[in-house]
């Protein structure tokens, strides 16, 4: 990280008084109107803050869920993924006032850019009618997600709105309009929150050995280049969900429902590389399979060890992982003698299958002494709603960090260097732009 901070310009260096700080988090939180976990609404607290606190005044823009179809392009606006939740839940949290602005749409177009009432808002900011603008969803504007002089373009409408440019939202590893092409029209800093995640990303990149990774997923195709780069980085490698499921079949010649033969395809190539680093993988023997799809009835699972089923045995859903088998002594010293665990996993079907979510969740923490590094996304979810108290005690444990991007932690894990996050490289260009 040391090398990283010095070409990362920070919020600490920026001079705030008396301007406008347009600010990209990630507060994608939001699902069908409603904030299942706020955690990465309050990791942003620090930075805003902080800006507030040297005379800067805040407009806050994030993205919430996918309001564009990818099939006929058209963009939904609706509640499901308003920032209006958002916008209230900080309100209430702060006790100050949020403005947001409205525009108009086009018919399934979503809107077309930043219009200039938005100046008035801006005035009332400055006037201290508001304590902070909210902009909407950034998906909801045609730029946001173009390529070329469209993203420019609506990068070049934000960048209007404001004097400092401020990215804190380090799960937005895309280079879209208002995390990467913004950059190049207004001086640029990266937020606290920015910098404590790619402090902690410098754990994975450099680990104390012995490292053990955990991944899981479902599907194959998108955790297969970060599985590659785990192979070579991590002592042991841990599978779970259909990325298992899929490394089984292929392996051992298991036919599973629901596994998708382009992802057994891939596994079969991945179970010939790991040809050359034999014994990496920590496999789990003892699997549950289930009859259906969905709930966890009585009589309709049950559990297989692997080790005793034939290469051409037929399998019903594979949804889960056994606790049996985090609880073998060979798995059990794995986990116990590692001085760093990265977890990017749930290992069974939510939310009805959590048993081998929670013998993992648990035994990592018996290892006390250890790093354990979180991806965000399901992850953290499943560790607040299946183990609620270990959550709370992971937030203030320094020997626990939480990553608020699972997605852009596997992207740096792929790349081993910071070059695949292209907006904290565009952060890095703007600073030798301040400079000069």
């Amino acid at each position: 990280m040391k090398e990283i901070g010095e070409r990362l310009p920070l919020i600490q260096e920026a001079d705030l008084k008396d301007k406008v700080v347009l600010v990209r988090v990630d507060h994608n939180v939001v699902k069908k109107g409603e904030i299942h976990d706020p955690y990465r609404i309050d990791a942003t607290i620090g930075t805003l803050y902080h800006i507030v606190a040297r005379g800067g005044k805040l407009i806050l823009m994030s993205h919430v869920g996918r309001p564009k179809d990818k099939k006929s392009g058209q963009i939904q606006i609706n509640d499901d993924s308003s920032v209006q939740p958002i916008v209230e839940y900080l309100q209430n949290k702060l006790h100050i006032r949020i403005a947001v602005p409205e525009f108009r749409a086009v018919n399934g177009e979503g809107y077309p850019g930043i219009e200039t009432s938005v100046n008035h808002y801006i005035r009332d900011l400055k006037n201290h009618q508001y304590d902070a603008i909210y902009l909407p969803n950034t998906r909801w504007f045609t730029g946001e997600e173009s390529k070329g002089e469209e993203a420019d373009r609506f990068a070049y409408q934000l960048a209007g709105l404001a004097d400092v440019f401020v990215n804190d939202a380090f799960g937005s590893w895309q280079p879209h309009a208002s995390t990467y092409h913004i950059t190049q029209y207004l001086p640029s800093y990266a937020g606290f929150l920015m910098q404590k995640e790619l402090e902690n990303l410098d754990r994975i990149w450099n680990p104390q050995s012995p490292f053990v990774a955990v991944v899981a997923g479902s599907k194959f195709d998108t955790k297969v280049d970060s599985l590659y780069a785990l192979v070579d980085k991590a002592d042991k490698l841990v599978l779970g969900g259909v990325i298992y499921n899929a490394y089984l079949c292929a392996k051992y010649g298991f036919s599973i429902a629901g596994v998708e033969d382009s992802d057994i395809e891939m596994a079969g190539k991945f179970v010939e590389y790991l040809k050359t680093h034999p014994g990496k993988v920590v496999e789990l023997p003892y699997i549950i399979e289930s009859d259906q799809l969905g709930p966890k009835e009585e009589g309709k699972y049950r559990m297989h060890d692997i080790r005793f089923l034939a290469p051409d045995t037929k399998l019903n859903y594979v949804l889960d992982v056994s606790a049996d088998s985090f609880n073998l002594p060979e798995v059990q010293e794995v986990f116990l003698t590692a001085h760093s665990i990265f977890v990017n996993a749930v290992m069974g079907f939510t939310p009805h299958f959590n048993e081998g979510t929670i013998a993992l969740d648990e035994l990592i923490d018996k290892n006390r002494e250890c790093v354990k590094l979180y991806g965000g996304g399901d992850t953290m979810q499943e560790l607040k709603r299946l183990l609620p108290g270990l959550y709370i005690m992971a937030l203030d444990n320094p020997k626990y960090y939480i990553f608020t991007g699972g997605g852009a932690v596997l992207k740096a894990i792929e790349e081993n260097s910071i070059e695949g996050l292209k907006p904290v490289v565009a952060l890095m260009e703007n600073k030798t732009k301040i400079r000069k």
